[in-house]
């Protein structure tokens, strides 16, 4: 058992590491379900917590900093400032009896207030190895993770340029100045074989950071 929310007390009492997954409530283009980035940062911290005995998984932190998602319908953003008192609190209340507690975050809006505090520790899920937001690598995750929430036919591909050239735009007027479906990339040719991949390496390159 490594979920927080099935334990009792006692059970939970002299914990050594407790992570908490946080990701978001947000559109993913198309295709891909509002809650795309929770799904992920829960799936990460669980298969870590196997291989962590000892481990809990404390239930997501849905709700991030989501202000660039806001002209699509179904983003529901708490912004940054919300979010870094959330996490702070949290830690307090956590650490009165876990020895540690780190965030595992699967959406890049969430960095300004995961840094915010030097209280805070966390570690990413690294989703943009190939695009950005809702293309190959997100929709490959989601096939593997949750097949059955993904529209493959609405999928379409959005803008795939590289992030340094459409970053200007996107600061002034969010995705939707850069992309009208609000993908990043293009999801052509994902697979839950591709999803399985990444999520493996994203485990890996995540325990290699907690030691």
């Amino acid at each position: 058992m490594t979920r927080l929310a099935d334990a009792t007390s006692p059970e939970a009492a002299g914990a050594g590491l407790v992570l908490v997954p946080v990701g978001s409530i947000e559109q993913h283009g198309p295709h891909l379900p509002l809650d795309t980035d929770t799904t992920i940062a829960i799936a990460v911290a669980e298969v870590v917590a196997q291989e962590l005995p000892g481990t809990w998984v404390a239930p997501a932190v849905s709700y991030g900093s989501s202000g660039e998602h806001q002209s699509f319908p179904g983003t529901s953003s708490i912004g940054t400032d919300a979010l870094t008192h959330l996490a702070v609190e949290l830690v307090r209340s956590l650490r009165t009896w876990a020895d540690r507690v780190v965030f595992v975050n699967a959406h890049g809006g969430n960095l300004a207030a995961l840094k915010a505090s030097p209280e805070l520790e966390w570690v990413p899920c690294m989703t943009e190895e190939v695009d950005l937001h809702a293309g190959f690598t997100e929709t490959s995750l989601m096939l593997h993770l949750r097949p059955d929430s993904v529209r493959l036919d609405l999928a379409e591909a959005g803008n795939t340029q590289p992030l340094r050239e459409i970053l200007p735009a996107m600061m002034a007027g969010g995705i939707a100045a850069v992309s009208p479906n609000g993908v990043l990339g293009d999801p052509a040719g994902a697979s839950a074989a591709e999803g399985e991949r990444v999520l493996k390496a994203m485990v890996a390159d995540i325990l290699g950071r907690l030691e």
